[in-house]
Order: structure tokens, then sequence, then C-alpha cells
């Protein structure tokens, strides 16, 4: 049977700074950032998840715009680094609704530290899961960008 995963994210700029999650890494004591996302349930449209998982991951509620990328992992093209789910991972750019002010939800995510605004120019500084730091820069300036990145071109270094 096929694990497949399908997941959608939010990609929140504002005074350029991007919105982001910072978690624990489950192996080390190191942290790693993910936008705001997470996986499609039941009944649920793409752009539907990016407004829950913003509001469960940020406590923020947003505005849905146009698809800025889609991420795919594949695991057998990467030698099953992040295990055996098939997952693709539509983000869109996404606005903060008036008043809505991100915050360390009540309840967050067991590996879960912060939720942090990170300026543009120190995004190549963090560990940003998946590696895209360079193409949110990109979009936003509106350059020349990958908009839809396979995980294995990642680990090859393309």
């Amino acid at each position: 049977m096929n694990k497949f995963r399908l997941r959608a994210g939010a990609l929140i700029i504002k005074d350029e700074a991007v919105l982001l999650i910072q978690f624990k890494n489950d192996h080390d004591d190191g942290v790693h950032y993910n936008l705001p996302a997470g996986g499609v349930e039941p009944g649920e449209t793409l752009a539907e998840t990016a407004v829950r998982e913003a509001k469960e991951e940020a406590c923020v509620d947003i505005e849905v715009g146009p698809v800025a990328f889609v991420y795919e992992y594949q695991p057998a093209k990467n030698n099953f680094i992040y295990g055996d789910v098939h997952s693709v991972g539509v983000t869109f750019e996404c606005r903060l609704k008036e008043g809505s002010l991100p915050m360390l939800p009540d309840s967050p995510h067991p590996h879960q530290i912060r939720v942090e605004w990170v300026p543009l120019s120190e995004l190549n500084t963090i560990q940003l899961y998946p590696e895209i730091a360079r193409d949110i820069i990109n979009y936003h300036y509106k350059q020349a960008y990958r908009s839809y990145v396979e995980e294995h071109e990642i680990q090859a270094g393309t």
C-alpha cells in the first residue's frame, strides 16, 4: 500500500520578515524552522488547511492568496531520509487579517518552541525545512525562483 500525505501551508511575509515556527530537533539539541503547515484533513480544501494550520501553530487568522510553492518529498528518490511517506505540500502566499498577532498556542506541538518573525535578510542563517530560503526571498522580491521543489534536488544541491 502506498503511503501519501497532502499538506498545505502559509507563507506570511510582513515588514521584510517571514513568519516561522521554531521546533526542537528530534535527534540533537538544535532547532529548525517551518512555515505554518500541516496535513489536509478529510473534507478540507488545501486553502482551508492553510488557514487551520496558521491558527493552530501561530494563533493567527489569515487571508489565503495564490499558490507560492509546491514541494514534493518522494521517499525512494531520497533514500528514505524523512521516512516512507510520499508527501506533497502546497504553500500559499497569505496575509494576516487585521489585528491578528502571532503567538505560541496554549497547547503547541510537543517539539514546537516559538513563533517568530525572521527577517528575510537572516533567512539563510537558520535551518529551514524544506530548504527554500532562497526561493522565499526571490519570490518576495519577484525574482526567478523554484515554484516546484523536489527534495532530492535540494539534497543534490540543485
